[in-house]
């Protein structure tokens, strides 16, 4: 497989890389063509929301090309559909082959979360212990499509929080559930009832798929899915401006008397995600790590 490398000035990237797609290019990346150099030019947006400015003055764009593509007949055909007859610099430069999965398995082992809890990629699932010790619960995850691999620091103190503190025998939604670990562990954690929301298909999929490699019970579920009631839990690790979006929503979906759970919230943000939800409860740190941190609350 053959990739094409060309440089062009930020007003041409974007409208070049959907023309390259247009013409059959199997992806286009935009990389900034100063990386690593004293002209190197950082880019700033919050996540979930678009940077002011959206190309470099310098750019690289690496396009992936089609087994028997002709680059210089793909760059033709760009170029007339975006109406320009700019010479741009290029060269091809070899993919090697590579088990792409495996790579990627590679960099996900057994993690260990706290001191509850063990998260056992399924491409390891000969190190999964027949029994946990007592008190310690392990779960064998397959993220497939969706998010939610275990390693990150929010995942972790959304997992701590529901080993340290979530009540036996509370019904819990999670609300984003991704790969459905955070559900998975709150069953196997003692909830009496949980059920997963994603508005990925992937996702609700992975969090059965999940469910039932352990020998757990999850109601899955696309957001229409979800039926009216409350909840004594609602733990929701996704992003900030989402998270103040929805902040109705969830709150309205906690129990008087239970606990709202956000994570996904970088530490400067904390003020504001709390504001979001000040009307229904008053949210606090619960606690942070590398410069993320875990909200909670309880509802009066």
């Amino acid at each position: 497989m053959r990739e094409l490398v060309l440089l062009c000035p930020g007003a041409l990237a974007e409208p070049l890389s959907d023309a390259l797609l247009e013409c059959g290019a199997l992806s286009v990346s935009v990389e900034d063509a100063d990386s690593d150099t004293d002209d190197e030019q950082p880019l700033f947006g919050e996540p979930g929301s678009e940077p002011n400015t959206q190309a470099w003055s310098r750019n690289r764009v690496i396009v992936l090309l089609a087994d028997g593509t002709d680059p210089e007949q793909l760059l033709a055909a760009a170029r007339l559909d975006l109406d320009s007859t700019s010479e741009l610099p290029w060269h091809l430069r070899q993919v090697p082959d590579a088990d792409w999965v495996r790579l990627t398995q590679s960099q996900f082992g057994p993690i260990t979360v706290g001191t509850r809890i063990l998260i056992v990629p399924s491409w390891h699932a000969d190190q999964m212990p027949v029994a946990p010790e007592p008190g310690r619960i392990a779960i064998q995850l397959d993220p497939g499509l969706a998010f939610g691999t275990g390693s990150h620091p929010t995942t972790h103190l959304c997992l701590e929080w529901l080993a340290d503190e979530m009540p036996k025998g509370a019904t819990v939604l999670d609300y984003g559930c991704g790969s459905g670990i955070l559900a998975i562990a709150a069953v196997m954690l003692g909830a009496a009832q949980v059920t997963g929301v994603d508005i990925d298909e992937q996702a609700v999929q992975a969090t059965r798929d999940n469910a039932q490699a352990n020998h757990v019970v999850v109601q899955s579920l696309l957001p229409d899915g979800l039926s009216d009631g409350h909840f004594d839990v609602v733990v929701a690790n996704i992003l900030s401006n989402p998270l103040k979006v929805l902040a109705p929503m969830l709150a309205g979906r906690v129990r008087s008397g239970g606990q709202l759970i956000l994570s996904g919230v970088l530490e400067r943000q904390a003020q504001e995600v709390a504001a979001a939800y000040a009307p229904w409860l008053r949210l606090t740190v619960w606690q942070a790590r590398d410069g993320w941190v875990c909200l909670a609350g309880t509802k009066p």
